[in-house]
């Protein structure tokens, strides 16, 4: 284990839920299913998960992870119910983080069919614990809790704070102070040991708010990363952007402070992951404890990716760029290769079908995205070559790109936005994306792109797994 492994007050803590008699389940424990966990980070760029001892050796090193995995949208709540229904954007219409084009108020009439309510008709224990939607409980009793989980723990103020926040514990609202044991990735790594220690099979759905904005840390990892900076990609605080649309043309140069601040960021985001990579260790070593961990899947990704003075950006979200939309993918369970890298194209509304066909359950006709299992299982499949990713841009964002939507392929990002501009980087030759091509690319090659775009864009259920399709002899996944 690494530096940040364990911490004496959290080990108290687990010791005496461990030692505690498990309550009984309703449910009759199924040893053929296996258990799962989702564990979903938000604003987890992809950069420098070696930094993270457990992520890296627990995760990663005894994993398959993917290097090619996307969100539907790079944004809070719209990418959170794509995963909650297996539904692209444009299909579910949570557009936003806020009312009335979003948020939770607006995916509450879609509560009673979402990953919880499937996972628990199919005999699951079922919990979410940490970050919901955005705007969670606006419109509903703060002891509210949505169809489908069984347990319950997700804040109902302060969600971002870490600290000083009250929590909805299971339909009663228990306030957490500024105490270092208050720090919520901490309490969510305790509710989660004790939730696992309990009858199998259980689906846990676990969302820690790190590294968001404030990205407030553990008191324990304070000194973390001194003098770290942000990475000096090549399309950091970008030269050129005079091929660009005018949204980022009009971008100036990242001043001296800007890019400090960006440092300084930097490293609060990197302490704050300190917290869940303690979280991740200490759930994986009770899991091991208890004999689970060989009958369990363990899922480590994030809602969308973050920008750090990439492309003259300040630290952010929403763009089409593969810092906003690329997200980390890492999966261990049964069957699943240790220290595998797939290229297997991967997209969030693939989770639902997964933990569906793992749980030897179905899910609805609506649903968008496919199963990874035979990516997880190594099994030759034929696979798509492409994911969509929509943004609308909504009236209180105004730093955010126009309304777009974006075409991501094995060599291509093509981007159509409302304003007629677009994008287009071959990734082969210009990985960090510093050459707009749209305006020189061949226009059979353009109308190509343009079709299947079009295509996803349009597409319903089961159409949306024969637009994204690879034709064949083009692509399988390694």
């Amino acid at each position: 284990m690494g530096k940040w492994t364990v911490w004496p007050v959290v080990v108290a803590l687990l010791a005496s839920a461990l030692s505690a008699p498990a309550e009984g389940s309703q449910r009759r424990a199924d040893p053929a299913k296996p258990n799962i966990i989702f564990i979903l980070t938000d604003d987890l760029d992809t950069s420098d998960l070696t930094k993270f001892p457990n992520i890296s050796s627990l995760l990663m090193g005894q994993g398959t992870t993917f290097s090619r995995f996307f969100v539907a949208n790079p944004w809070c709540c719209p990418s959170r119910s794509s995963i909650l229904r297996s539904q692209y954007v444009h299909s579910h219409g949570i557009v936003s983080n806020r009312a009335p084009s979003g948020g939770f108020p607006r995916f509450h009439p879609m509560e009673s069919s979402t990953l919880g309510t499937w996972m628990r008709k199919a005999g699951y224990r079922t919990a979410l614990m940490g970050k919901y939607l955005n705007q969670y409980p606006s419109g509903v009793s703060p002891t509210y809790i949505p169809p489908g989980w069984d347990e319950w723990a997700v804040p109902v103020t302060h969600l971002y704070q870490e600290y000083g926040y009250r929590l909805n514990d299971n339909g009663k609202l228990v306030d957490h102070g500024d105490a270092p044991e208050d720090y919520l990735t901490d309490v969510l790594a305790r509710k989660a040991v004790d939730f696992a220690a309990k009858d199998d099979p259980f689906f846990l759905y676990l969302s820690p708010v790190a590294p968001h904005r404030p990205a407030n840390f553990a008191p324990r990892h304070a000194k973390a990363f001194p003098g770290a900076k942000a990475p000096r990609t090549p399309s950091f605080n970008q030269l050129d952007v005079s091929a660009e649309p005018a949204w980022l043309r009009e971008r100036r140069p990242l001043s001296a402070g800007a890019i400090a601040s960006i440092d300084r960021q930097y490293r609060d985001r990197m302490r704050a992951m300190l917290g869940v990579d303690d979280l991740v260790g200490t759930l994986i070593a009770e899991l091991a404890r208890s004999g689970k961990l060989a009958n369990t899947y363990l899922f480590f990704t994030s809602d969308n990716g973050f920008h750090l003075g990439q492309h003259r950006l300040r630290p952010g979200k929403t763009t089409p760029f593969e810092e906003d939309i690329r997200v980390p993918m890492i999966v261990r369970g049964p069957g699943v290769q240790a220290g595998r890298v797939t290229d297997a194209m991967g997209a969030s509304v693939d989770f639902a079908p997964t933990f569906t066909e793992l749980a030897g359950t179905g899910h609805p006709d609506f649903c968008e995205g496919r199963s990874l299992v035979p990516i997880l299982h190594n099994r030759p499949t034929a696979w798509r070559d492409a994911v969509l990713v929509e943004f609308v841009l909504p009236d209180y964002a105004g730093s955010s790109p126009p309304t777009y939507k974006a075409l991501r392929t094995a060599r291509h990002t093509y981007v159509e936005y409302e304003t007629g501009e677009s994008q287009l980087y071959d990734l082969a030759t210009d990985p960090y994306q510093l050459r707009n091509l749209a305006a020189e690319a061949d226009p059979a090659l353009i109308f190509q792109l343009s079709s299947r775009l079009a295509a996803l864009h349009r597409c319903q259920g089961a159409s949306c797994r024969e637009a994204d399709r690879a034709a064949p002899g083009v692509y399988q996944h390694r």
